[in-house]
């Protein structure tokens, strides 16, 4: 692999891709970052490991590799960022053997969590070891509004040098709800404008695809035309792929780096396993 951005998903392991990535008998994650050099981890959204569970974590993926955990739900929903300082020690702490392979930590802020709340976000953040690179998605409809609130917002991310995560469900929402899967993910995901905040050096989007993958296609192509640009630009741009049904998120990867190599002569030379490259039957 010798990518020049990150490329991920949102989870390492899923039944259906063992026999994608190849040599099943191998730990998950050791399987999957033989492939990928980044990782959603929002396994640390909904419960932390343990120091010693971290370490097994750090041991199965190469030096390049980056994780880009999420913070607690108890932080950044439960108690809103506030009096969470316990809480935030604790992740600290349970990440401290995967920091040298950390990438940004991703801050998901509830749809409740509003402008009037800004505050809150920046003692927070003010808060943290400066040594940490932080992405902060937002929810709320104050910060999609193009009016003061979502400038506030900008400018307190671009003073502190942190990311604003760019979450792009078009292609999601623009398919049929005919299958479970998709009637699930559009139940579950935001359908929010697509707001970029360029002049930071680890952009970050997660796309969320629609479910026949062919029809990705006219969605991801400007993403190529960007990532080519951040590229030239020297950053170091995250695009994590998800799908409906998650087992499908490989093949969409494929398709992605394709038409990113398309536009980019620096996206660097990348592809799943060759046999992953045949066609999928029910995948459609």
């Amino acid at each position: 692999m010798s990518l020049n951005y990150y490329l991920g998903c949102p989870q390492w392991q899923h039944p259906r891709w063992k026999s994608i990535l190849g040599a099943p008998e191998r730990q998950p994650l050791a399987l999957y970052a033989q492939t990928f050099n980044t990782v959603e981890g929002n396994t640390t959204f909904y419960s932390l490991p343990d120091p010693r569970q971290s370490e097994r974590w750090r041991q199965q993926v190469p030096d390049h590799f980056r994780f880009a955990f999420k913070f607690p739900r108890q932080i950044s929903h439960d108690a809103q960022l506030a009096n969470c300082a316990q809480e935030t020690s604790r992740f600290m702490h349970a990440m401290q053997p995967l920091m040298d392979v950390c990438g940004p930590f991703m801050l998901q802020l509830s749809a409740q969590f509003s402008a009037s709340q800004l505050d809150s976000l920046w003692r927070f953040l003010d808060a943290l070891p400066e040594y940490l690179a932080i992405a902060v998605e937002v929810r709320h409809p104050d910060f999609f509004a193009k009016g003061e609130s979502e400038r506030q917002l900008n400018r307190g991310l671009l003073e502190r040098r942190m990311s604003r995560v760019c979450f792009d469900s078009r292609a999601l929402f623009s398919a049929l709800p005919d299958d479970e899967a998709t009637r699930e993910a559009q139940r579950k995901k935001p359908r929010l404008p697509v707001h970029i905040l360029d002049p930071v050096e680890c952009p970050m989007v997660r796309f969320i695809g629609h479910p026949q993958l062919e029809k990705n296609t006219e969605f991801l192509r400007p993403w190529a035309t960007k990532m080519s640009q951040w590229l030239a630009q020297g950053k170091h741009p995250y695009f994590f792929v998800h799908m409906p049904d998650i087992g499908d998120a490989l093949q969409l990867t494929q398709l992605w780096h394709e038409l990113i190599n398309e536009v980019s002569p620096v996206a660097g030379a990348w592809s799943l396993p060759p046999k992953a490259e045949q066609p999928q039957q029910g995948l459609f």
